[in-house]
């Protein structure tokens, strides 16, 4: 089976859990020897070029990287991509090459997606997130394959309601154009049949997974010895809840000073959270450490004796994943779905500060919780294979491709 795929990040042009999760799929697929062409947005040193094949990692052999020249990146935002455009000056070659805006950059990817599907060889088409919907939707109008959609998070959860128009109006027109959906929890499924109108019956829930190799990175950690670390994962966005973090350190320190907090990613929220540390006086009790990966990203999860998501709006949540293979105790917001398959952690309402604080210091506090957490979560993670979502996502494919839907 060949699927073309669509997405907008992918390791290691990635800064969120969209490219984690878009890298463990495409892994497991190919370990079921499903071929993958993958077309992301990508402005290569040649901006003339169409579109650039990158050379995939060794453990992807049945995946084949297509990057269009493009200037959308993982994320953006309207205004931030216009601020992008305008860099280039006004009689710039590039800025000719791309969209004045990001929906005019976003059809312009379309008719790229369209050339693509027009030579390439494929049974099916899988598409992630919303920046990618009408490049699916083109993709079958010219080739006449079925189409997947693969909802990882939805305007209502980055946004906490206050939605951007036209991204909404993409998302619902590519869930109704599809074959078939899946969506990364049940929680995400119950908003896209709430919000925007689908059948349930169209909705198929596929969990996220993770990496499991582990490598113990040692303890040589510049950290007192008496401190203690509580750590935060992601996008430093509203819909992560940093915030909530903070405030909760804030309460936390009132009962033990000893106890350093690290923030771990970017976003537009960080200024903010700076400025609010040092308004609460606890700007040299936290730690901003920006966006990290790899072993370093490793290493902080293991320094650390508490990982929390306070997530406001979380369609999955792979970080507690991570900090669970780890060994590291977490703490999760009710608000995510994968709270629907865990077990070995602490969940709290991502708005309940008092109740955040009160099982961050209990962690923190009591050693046989702390070890329970740290030694059960370990065990239970070992189940999230992403051979199992790929099999799960070769079901659907095969769906509908027989027009079983």
């Amino acid at each position: 089976m060949k699927v073309l795929m669509f997405g907008w990040e992918f390791p290691p042009m990635s800064s969120g859990g969209l490219g984690t999760a878009c890298y463990g799929l495409t892994k497991g697929l190919s370990n079921h020897n499903i071929d993958v062409t993958f077309v992301l947005p990508y402005a290569p040193g040649d901006t003339d070029a169409e579109y650039v094949k990158l050379i995939p990692a060794n453990d992807l052999s049945k995946v084949k990287i297509v990057g269009v020249n493009s200037i959308m990146r993982p994320y953006i935002t309207s205004s931030q991509y216009e601020s992008t455009f305008l860099s280039f000056g006004k009689n710039s070659k590039q800025r000719k090459l791309y969209g004045e805006n990001l929906q005019e950059e976003v059809y312009r990817f379309s008719l790229k997606a369209t050339l693509i599907a027009e030579h390439e060889d494929f049974d099916v088409i899988h598409c992630h997130d919303w920046m990618t919907y009408l490049a699916g939707i083109n993709a079958k109008l010219v080739s006449g394959k079925p189409l997947v959609m693969h909802v990882h998070a939805t305007e209502f959860d980055r946004t906490g309601g206050n939605v951007n128009q036209e991204v909404y109006d993409a998302e619902r027109r590519g869930m109704y154009e599809a074959d078939m959906i899946i969506a990364v929890s049940q929680f995400t499924k119950d908003k896209i049949v709430r919000h925007y109108g689908i059948s349930p019956d169209k909705i198929v829930v596929v969990h996220n997974a993770v990496d499991l190799k582990f490598k113990r990175l040692g303890n040589s950690f510049n950290i007192d010895k008496k401190d203690k670390v509580v750590l935060f994962v992601g996008r430093v966005t509203l819909q992560k809840g940093p915030d909530y973090f903070i405030e909760a350190a804030k309460k936390c320190l009132e009962f033990d000073p000893n106890i350093r907090f690290i923030i771990a990613g970017s976003g537009d929220m960080e200024g903010y959270l700076i400025e609010r540390s040092a308004e609460l006086g606890i700007g040299d009790k936290v730690l901003f450490a920006g966006f990290v990966t790899g072993d370093d990203l490793d290493r902080l999860y293991q320094m650390a004796d508490v990982y929390v998501m306070p997530s406001v709006s979380e369609p999955f949540g792979i970080t507690p994943l991570e900090a669970m293979k780890n060994e590291t105790p977490v703490i999760i917001s009710k608000q995510s779905g994968v709270a629907e398959v865990i077990n070995h952690c602490l969940k709290v309402d991502f708005w309940d500060i008092n109740q955040l604080v009160d099982k961050i210091l209990a962690v923190l506090k009591y050693e046989e919780l702390n070890h329970t957490l740290k030694y059960h979560g370990s065990i239970e993670v070992r189940k999230f294979n992403w051979n199992e979502p790929a099999e799960k996502c070769i079901g659907v494919y095969n769906k509908v491709m027989r027009g079983v839907v």
